[in-house]
């Protein structure tokens, strides 16, 4: 291998490392019969780059300058008070290896997070009539105000009932007065329970939420009720014994930013390949090694990477590289087998609030390879 073509396209990787996600490397080459698999080197050292240009890049699409510091003991006890997040992970498809949309690729190249969830607190006295209610209030950060909502649904975990039911869910927001002005009723919901199964239901608070992030001085919280047909309160709103994990939440959905079509073609080869040209490699990033505990899932993902030779033979998918190489031959040390196509992943992680993030972070994964 030429150190210094793997000298420039590593810097080049470096220098672009937070525009993209990928290694852009040299054409390795087996120069000396005593070193078979020089190219073995060559893409270790490739791993070893992408896996630190991964961690960075995160925390920069995130922005985030430095990882929060939650240690394994605070996510276990800040994950009892969570939603039921195998019901998120599900929601999101968070676990799913092949997650994005064939063919798309994200052009804004910051995380664009579409998905909040804000664990509900106890109001201020000032709205509370006899130490009731006890639950909700959500607070919300600057970031969300000047984000445009998509959907906003307040989510409810309802207690079994020994026999069939119909229950009134209620959702009255709160405001300092008098008692009988300080629960106003903004939305209901009738639903029909059958006998002994609990179950999580959502009701849309879009129309609220709009109102408190134009006007937070109006934000006191809500009364959550659930009363069935005997009167019986049937919502979980506190943390009672047994009902860790059940206490409402608020899910806020926001705007997605544009992608654009992009489609290429490429080789994936395995570790032991013989391959020489530029092809796609696996990478398996886990974020335990990290020690990126604040990470809720995945733990894991493939982010894979490139590396190989990029020859002019290689270049008629790529006629515009070959002349500009061409018409400054000692300007250049060659093109370099770079991704060609990325794709995002979707991540749920606590950030330094302590909150709950769903995020769709872009360009994580190496979908193609190319010589550019």
């Amino acid at each position: 291998m030429r150190v210094t073509e793997l000298t420039l396209c590593a810097s080049l990787l470096l220098t672009l490392g937070p525009l993209v996600l990928g290694e852009l490397e040299p054409a390795p080459v087996q120069e000396e019969t005593d070193r078979p698999c020089s190219s073995c080197e060559a893409r270790q050292h490739l791993r070893t780059l992408r896996l630190n240009a991964i961690k960075t890049q995160i925390l920069s699409k995130l922005r985030m300058k430095e990882a929060p510091n939650i240690s394994r003991d605070t996510v276990r006890a800040l994950l009892p008070r969570a939603p039921p997040l195998q019901q998120l992970m599900d929601q999101y498809d968070v676990l799913r290896d092949d997650n994005h949309e064939p063919g798309l690729h994200e052009d804004d190249e910051h995380a664009t997070t579409e998905t909040i969830m804000f664990m509900a607190t106890e109001p201020d006295p000032l709205v509370q009539v006899d130490g009731r209610p006890q639950c909700c209030l959500f607070s919300f950060g600057q970031r969300l105000q000047s984000s445009r909502v998509v959907r906003a649904q307040l989510w409810v975990h309802l207690r079994s009932s020994p026999e069939p039911t119909t229950v009134f869910l209620q959702i009255s927001r709160l405001a300092p007065g008098h008692d009988g002005s300080r629960h106003i009723r903004i939305r209901s919901l009738k639903m029909d329970l059958k006998p002994g199964s609990s179950s999580w239901q959502s009701i849309d608070v879009k129309q609220v939420l709009s109102v408190w992030l134009r006007q937070p001085e109006t934000n006191w919280g809500i009364e959550v009720r659930a009363l069935d047909s005997r009167g019986r309160d049937l919502a979980v709103t506190g943390p009672a014994p047994g009902d860790e994990g059940l206490q409402p939440f608020l899910e806020v959905k926001m705007a997605e930013g544009p992608k654009r079509l992009l489609r290429d073609t490429g080789l994936d080869c395995d570790e032991n390949s013989p391959e020489s040209r530029c092809c796609r490699y696996p990478l398996t990033v886990d974020f335990e090694d990290f020690g990126w505990d604040w990470i809720i899932a995945p733990k894991r993902y493939k982010a894979n990477y490139c590396s190989g030779e990029c020859e002019y033979m290689h270049l008629q998918k790529y006629p515009h590289t070959h002349l500009v190489n061409k018409a400054n031959p000692r300007g250049t040390a060659g093109p370099c087998c770079t991704p060609t196509k990325m794709s995002p992943i979707n991540m749920l992680y606590f950030n330094r609030e302590e909150q709950i993030i769903y995020g769709k972070i872009p360009s994580m994964v190496v979908d193609r390879c190319g010589c550019l």
